[in-house]
């Protein structure tokens, strides 16, 4: 079945937890164009953009960072698509195939956050492939996928790169999550939901996984575990802002109204302006009108 790969800019923000008014930000700092829908290359561009941010990078140094990779880099026109761009402290960062390199200065980096190798003659494969060869090919088949999805014609190719990832490294959650994503779009959703329990089996402390997880349980009417899955997701990124929504949804359908309140209310101290920030501001001034003379104390201020 062919189907859009195309998100509007709502789903994009709600998939990964960016505020409109953030969303905006990048717009003025001219990072993209503003946009009414986003493909999944544009996914993974916010998500770089997020990480940056979460390591306190300031948006005038990830502007100077891209200009000077654009300058650098021969045929680099637009280094968030075309590079792997990652924080390396209050530095921004490119991925090449000699190694690391700081973006405004060209220097090249030793990532001492990385695992220390053993010399690829002990960790090899039953191929004969080194470890560090394995995980460079399955970064390439990882982007082809990427590549697939952003045709938008083909999803079984684009999962079949991706478990060409998993061959080579069977513990690259973002691979499980990407299959599970394009199954879940497809309807597949028990297929959907082993791949993010795959992921989680390698790495438990996942939040998206736990928050599609939370997703796939909510639509199969298993409130139970979508709300344990939910919970997970903030235990490991407090400020998931989504994953206060779907729960407050949830507890709203349960008639647990207080519950609903609480986390309409942490979902507003994370997003105030936006569309569904207006929406969780509606929901929770209904709420503490039924609930004992609105005892809970007053709606949280519109910030305007």
């Amino acid at each position: 079945m062919k189907i859009s790969t195309a998100y509007t800019r709502r789903e994009a923000r709600r998939i990964l937890k960016i505020p409109e008014n953030r969303l905006r930000s990048w717009e003025r700092h001219g990072f993209f164009e503003p946009a009414s829908e986003f493909n999944f290359p544009d996914l993974n561009v916010l998500r770089v953009l997020q990480r940056l941010r979460q390591d306190r990078i300031p948006s005038k140094r990830i502007k100077d960072s891209l200009s000077s990779l654009a300058k650098k880099l021969p045929g680099v026109e637009r280094p968030l698509w075309e590079l792997k761009i990652v924080p390396s402290g209050r530095r921004v960062a490119v991925e090449l195939p000699t190694g690391k390199m700081e973006a405004l200065t060209g220097q090249m980096l030793f990532d001492f956050d990385a695992p220390a190798e053993k010399p690829p003659k002990t960790v090899s494969h039953s191929d004969g492939r080194s470890l560090a060869n394995r995980l460079r090919e399955a970064e390439i088949w990882f982007r082809r996928g990427l590549e697939l999805e952003d045709q938008g014609e083909d999803d079984e190719s684009a999962i079949e790169a991706y478990r060409r990832v998993l061959d080579l490294n069977p513990r690259a959650g973002g691979a499980w999550v990407n299959i599970g994503t394009l199954l879940y779009r497809n309807g597949v959703l028990e297929e959907a939901e082993k791949c993010y329990r795959s992921a989680l089996s390698n790495s438990a402390s996942y939040p998206l996984a736990h928050f599609d997880l939370g997703n796939i349980c909510d639509e199969l009417g298993r409130f139970d575990e979508a709300i344990n899955h939910y919970k997970l997701a903030l235990r490991y990124q407090p400020n998931y802002a989504d994953a206060h929504y779907n729960l407050a949804l949830i507890y709203e359908r349960r008639a647990e109204s207080m519950q609903a309140a609480k986390h309409w209310r942490e979902y507003l101290t994370l997003d105030r302006t936006s569309a569904w920030a207006r929406v969780a501001r509606q929901q929770l001034t209904t709420l503490l009108k039924i609930t004992q003379g609105g005892r809970s104390g007053p709606a949280p201020a519109t910030g305007c």
